[in-house]
């Protein structure tokens, strides 16, 4: 075998034992808790050892980020998707926003103890998000752009309206999560408050029902 294709096989190898290791602590986390879980316990039950868990973590702490940041990473991908949709900027700046809130609800509540923990040390968590946040804000830039030179959205500077975007949409995430945001409101009226309030900020030149 070619010494490439030796080094190729090498990494994959390197990739999967390391997802393994971050899904179990993931399942483990979910399950009992991030403090009550243990590197022990990690590496008991991805059945790998201490050695191979150490060899690519060297404590909880660097696990605990590799769990919230793949998560991060799903949910990036899940928002590039969307902004690919061969749909008009309106409609996807939409889709990008429930796609964002709607995927970070089912992450914390998944993650069931996690949840928990994502409420009670969320300045931690903001620590691990500044990549996922400035590739969010990329998406809504490009989608902006795109809906501007089309006259669907009338807006001076995509970059600042992008930004602003980024952190209404940040903002809201844990009321959100909560139910504290339209508990009253039927789900279909409840994004049509959005999309209203959305549309009319951006100045969207077409009509929404």
């Amino acid at each position: 075998m070619p010494v490439n294709q030796i080094v190729g096989a090498e990494k994959m190898t390197v990739l999967k034992t390391r997802d393994q290791l971050v899904d179990v602590a993931r399942q483990l986390f979910a399950k009992q808790g991030v403090e009550a879980t243990t590197m022990n316990d990690i590496a008991i039950a991805s059945k790998k050892g201490r050695r191979t868990l150490y060899t690519y973590f060297k404590n909880k702490e660097q696990i605990y980020r590799a769990v919230v940041e793949s998560e991060l990473e799903m949910l990036s991908d899940r928002m590039e998707k969307t902004a690919q949709k061969t749909i008009d900027a309106d409609k996807k700046i939409l889709e990008l926003i429930i796609t964002h809130l709607e995927a970070i609800k089912v992450v914390v509540y998944r993650n069931g103890t996690l949840r928990a923990h994502f409420f009670r040390d969320i300045w931690r968590v903001e620590t691990m998000r500044k990549r996922f946040d400035q590739k969010e804000t990329k998406l809504y830039q490009r989608i902006l752009q795109e809906g501007k030179e089309k006259g669907i959205f009338d807006i001076d500077n995509v970059d600042i309206t992008a930004d602003i975007l980024h952190y209404c949409v940040k903002g809201i995430e844990v009321p959100y999560i909560r139910g504290q945001i339209g508990e009253d409101l039927d789900e279909e009226i409840g994004w049509r408050y959005v999309a209203k309030i959305v549309f009319g900020a951006l100045g969207c030149r077409k009509k929404h029902l």
